[in-house]
């Protein structure tokens, strides 16, 4: 995300107080790597803080961790069957890992590394060949079948649309998540130059669901390209 959006980024100016910056002045790191790895610390921080005394009344964050997890697995398993618990607990980290880097560029002095192409893309990368593997794991050969249509003589014509089709995905999944996280903390950024306070605060609401509807959809494409590998081909 270009920095006039966010003057001052809290890690940027902690790798200068490091030395971690270039000659011209820039970390040395690139900031979406920087955030995600500050969102990848939190979580793990987070979570051991919740399952560090674990009770069968649970309460507080382990009660809203049980909770939130409980409600992703039931929906996976109603979508895709038994199956589903296979692949939970990458969705379900996937779907924590977005929302909470989503919100980063809501926070005064943070970034939001998903309003990077890069992170985006590189999501969309390994969904991509984390169904694929999949795919492979429970069909062997027989996968190809996905990509070659329901009648043998159109093959032909089926397969490379089929390709491009799941290639597509990739480009679907980074460019929908990186558009609308980016256009986000634009509007955020403008509306905070023409009225700081009276426009942002009721927008931070609406942008708060909006990070979260964002987390789902590639919660939810990424199960229903898992549920389509998992299947027979017809």
């Amino acid at each position: 995300m270009d920095a006039s959006l966010h003057p001052v980024l809290l890690l940027d100016e902690a790798m200068k107080v490091f030395g971690l910056v270039g000659a011209d002045g820039q970390s040395l790191i690139a900031k979406q790597v920087l955030y995600s790895w500050l969102v990848m610390a939190i979580l793990i921080v987070v979570a051991m803080a919740a399952t560090k005394k674990i009770s069968l009344v649970p309460k507080g964050l382990q009660n809203f961790f049980e909770f939130l997890i409980g409600s992703l697995e039931d929906f996976v398993v109603l979508n895709m069957g038994e199956n589903g618990r296979k692949v939970f607990p990458v969705l379900c980290t996937l779907f924590v890992y977005i929302l909470c880097c989503n919100i980063g560029g809501m926070i005064p002095g943070g970034d939001a590394p998903t309003a990077n192409l890069n992170t985006t893309a590189s999501l969309a990368v390994f969904i991509f060949v984390y169904y694929q593997y999949w795919g492979i794991r429970l069909h062997g050969f027989k996968y190809i079948k996905h990509f070659m249509g329901p009648v043998w003589w159109m093959s032909p014509m089926i397969l490379p649309i089929e390709i491009i089709g799941h290639f597509a995905r990739m480009l679907s999944l980074s460019l929908r998540l990186f558009g609308n996280i980016m256009g986000e903390d634009i509007v955020l950024a403008l509306l905070f130059i023409l009225a700081p306070i009276i426009s942002t605060v009721p927008m931070y609401f609406l942008f708060l669901l909006a990070d979260v509807i964002q987390a789902f959809v590639f919660f939810m494409l990424s199960m229903l390209y898992l549920k389509e590998a998992f299947e027979e081909a017809h």
